[in-house]
């Protein structure tokens, strides 16, 4: 069956000024300097569920929401396209990944932990002798399940989760595509992207920041939106339904959002914590929707004073 258009591993390289930016476009001087977020692409959305009906995809990621938020978005487009086509997610148990996708509605499949998020095998003289084994047999068990779902191909978005799965697609010869986020790939997606048919780059510097040989199957298309992210209310309905009604009415009013990572990022709470109360103070028109990240939600819950115009959230 036929890869759709928009998977191919034959893709050329195109220069972000060539893109339709549809949220934001960052420009400077220079004119190759243009960087979408996201990318209005003219599709003929009929002849690609023709295409792709009953495709069967693999889609790996995990570690952290900004990996795993990419790949949701890539399996709701697939679905958008084609309801029939089948989507199996492959991560880690007892992650962020196991419980995030499932209740997105996508099928879940869990494989040997390698480490998490933060791991660093070369740093512990155990942990370096471990690690060999614990790839090898994360490996074993992706290539079982890829032979088992056949798949068609497999996309990984990055993150621990994503190698060994990437690597197995490699051995049982099924077609790969990686997705990278950030202006700096992570080391996986830079490893798997000397075996990718197709890497799917955010900007141009993220291009220049991978091997020189690997730019011939870069394109440079933005990153994925997920589509509950498109679903637009009024202003005034999303202060409401952060804050209560009386926030409907605040004239005027500007909602900042605080970003402090999927897990928690220690130094962005902490500058945060020391300069909310008096930025609220200051400014009565202001509300602060404040994400902490997980891992760091219940000691700032407990170091927050509880405000009528602060949300806090993990």
């Amino acid at each position: 069956m036929a890869i759709p258009s928009f998977l191919s591993p034959n893709l050329p390289f195109c220069p972000s000024t060539k893109l339709i930016p549809s949220r934001l476009t960052i420009s400077s001087s220079s004119s190759s300097s243009i960087c979408c977020i996201s990318v209005d692409r003219q599709i003929n959305h009929s002849s690609v569920s023709d295409e792709i009906s009953g495709l069967r995809v693999v889609i790996s990621a995990g570690g952290t929401a900004g990996h795993i938020s990419s790949a949701l978005a890539i399996g709701d487009e697939l679905k958008s396209a084609d309801p029939l086509a089948r989507i199996l997610f492959i991560g880690f148990p007892n992650s962020m990944e196991s419980t995030t996708v499932p209740s997105a509605g996508f099928e879940f499949s869990a494989i040997s932990t390698v480490g998490s998020s933060s791991f660093r095998p070369f740093l512990c003289f155990t942990s370096f002798l471990k690690f060999p084994l614990r790839l090898i047999q994360s490996t074993f068990e992706s290539y079982k399940i890829l032979r088992k779902f056949k798949p068609q191909i497999v996309v990984g978005t990055g993150g621990h989760a994503s190698f060994p799965v990437c690597f197995a697609a490699v051995i049982s010869r099924t077609k790969l595509v990686i997705q990278e986020q950030d202006s700096i790939p992570g080391t996986t997606n830079w490893i798997l992207s000397f075996f990718a048919d197709t890497i799917f780059a955010p900007f141009n510097c993220t291009v220049t920041n991978l091997p020189k040989r690997v730019a011939g199957k870069c394109v440079v298309y933005g990153n994925p939106i997920r589509q509950a992210l498109r679903r637009y209310s009024s202003k005034g309905a999303a202060r409401v339904s952060f804050f209560g009604q009386w926030a409907g009415a605040v004239s005027e009013a500007k909602v900042v959002l605080l970003l402090g990572g999927s897990l928690g990022a220690n130094a962005i709470n902490i500058a945060l914590l020391n300069c909310y109360s008096q930025l609220l103070s200051e400014h009565e028109n202001w509300f602060f929707v404040w994400q902490t990240g997980v891992e760091a939600f219940d000691e700032m819950d407990s170091l927050v004073r509880s405000h009528p115009r602060l949300f806090l959230s993990p």
